[in-house]
């Protein structure tokens, strides 16, 4: 049986990412965006170096180095696993018992950076925010005059940086596969049209929704983080130091005049409930924080990629 012939080549750069496009079809989308916005910099830079060629004649010269749309996406399927098998920590070894699974957790790195990215989200949370609606309230301000229209463009193209910004945080702390180059824009189309796109490109809009939302999400973030963290090494710590006499059995009582009583009323029985319920709570927050972090993983990915 004969083999069915290669596909000719594309005769220009918008035909050739369309069928890169087509070829990544079912992969990653935060693949894509960079599958594309690479083939778009790399076929335009040649066809800038060389300006006596059509983009045809351009395309079938770097075939033979950059390739064709679907050599090029199997290239990108393949470097893909590899660079996420090397980036990506080890997971633990599987556990068979519920305890196991349980006190595992400590060894999975993505809880930790689950934590961090917990207590990190306060401040990133409130600069998104106010970014976000400082943004729109001076566009909403600035509609009426001429200098309104620039500052709109400015400050959509400054909530795409964000985006990736924030999507490489999530991709370090979270591990949800993000996005690493910039949305591609096609440049054949007037500056117009590409502007237009801007408001018409539903991620303009998640995003914003995303950057507003990141507020709310990161208060209770942290605010889980730092409460159910400080009462479990509360009660991990404080049994360990009334035996070991850091305390001294005494603290200062009775207002400003002040007197010296017993430091805390918990009997010697109860001192080891304490500690255990310190334990067990420690490692539930630990849980609690990983399935946080994929929650949120998969909500950044919705609203700033797939939409």
């Amino acid at each position: 049986m004969n083999a069915m012939p290669d596909p000719p080549l594309p005769t220009s750069i918008p035909e050739y990412l369309a069928r890169l496009r087509a070829a990544l079809a079912g992969a990653d989308p935060a693949l894509v965006q960079d599958a594309l916005y690479d083939a778009e910099e790399y076929l335009r830079s040649e066809l800038a170096e060389h300006p006596e060629q059509s983009e045809a004649e351009v395309i079938a010269a770097v075939a033979g180095s950059y390739g064709a749309p679907d050599e090029v996406a199997d290239i990108y399927r393949d470097t893909e696993v590899k660079v996420q098998t090397a980036l990506r920590a080890p997971p633990p070894p599987p556990r068979s018992s519920a305890i196991g699974r349980f006190f595992g957790v400590a060894a999975d790195p993505r809880t930790y950076g689950a934590l961090f990215y917990s207590l990190l989200a306060l401040a990133t949370g409130i600069f998104y925010f106010t970014w976000t609606v400082t943004g729109i309230a001076l566009s909403l301000g600035l509609s009426v005059i001429i200098i309104g229209i620039p500052f709109v463009i400015l400050f959509l193209g400054s909530v795409r940086l964000l985006a990736l910004v924030e999507g490489r945080v999530v991709e370090v702390m979270l591990g949800e596969r993000m996005p690493r180059r910039p949305l591609y824009a096609d440049r054949e189309r007037p500056v117009l049209a590409r502007i237009g796109g801007m408001f018409t490109d539903p991620r303009t809009w998640s995003t914003l929704l995303y950057l507003l939302a990141m507020l709310p999400l990161g208060v209770a973030y942290f605010t889980i983080a730092v409460t159910l963290l400080a009462t479990a090494l509360g009660l991990v710590v404080a049994p360990l130091l009334i035996v070991l006499g850091a305390f001294d059995g005494w603290s200062l009582s009775g207002g400003w005049i002040g007197y010296w009583e017993p430091a805390t009323t918990l009997g010697a029985w109860e001192l080891p409930i304490a500690f255990a319920c310190g334990v067990l709570l420690l490692f539930a927050t630990l849980h609690l924080l990983r399935g946080i972090g994929r929650l949120h993983g998969a909500i950044a990915k919705q609203l700033l990629v797939k939409a």
